[in-house]
């Protein structure tokens, strides 16, 4: 098993690509092996086992053979980024943490998934 975190993101949504981007650089300039995954490559998908539209629908780490999902995906690759640390920490306090679960699941997520399909429908 690998050290290695792997992130799985939309790679076709410009606002997941962004932040992504922005991690990637990140990861990259601090010399920590992180790599990220495109979730439109079918190939990619196989590998993780995951399904096109799970994976169009929430942000995926694996790390240590654990697969994570939605924030806490994101709080394990944070943990990875020195200049992210802060706010792995933060966002693993419980009331923000929670509250962070609630916006990320209810809002955010849900919002992206239908601007992908809206995406998807235009193509």
């Amino acid at each position: 098993m690998s050290d290695e975190t792997e992130v799985l993101y939309n790679a076709s949504c410009p606002i997941c690509r962004r932040e992504v981007d922005h991690y990637a650089k990140l990861s990259c300039k601090a010399a920590v092996a992180v790599r990220y995954d495109d979730a439109t490559d079918q190939e990619e998908l196989r590998v993780w086992g995951i399904t096109p539209e799970d994976a169009a629908k929430r942000f995926h780490v694996r790390k240590n053979g654990v697969l994570y999902g939605g924030i806490p995906a994101f709080v394990v690759l944070w943990q990875e980024i020195p200049q992210t640390r802060w706010l792995a920490r933060l966002v693993s306090l419980p009331g923000i943490n929670w509250l962070a679960i609630k916006v990320y699941d209810h809002a955010a997520a849900p919002l992206l998934y239908q601007l992908h399909l809206r995406r998807q429908h235009d193509f």
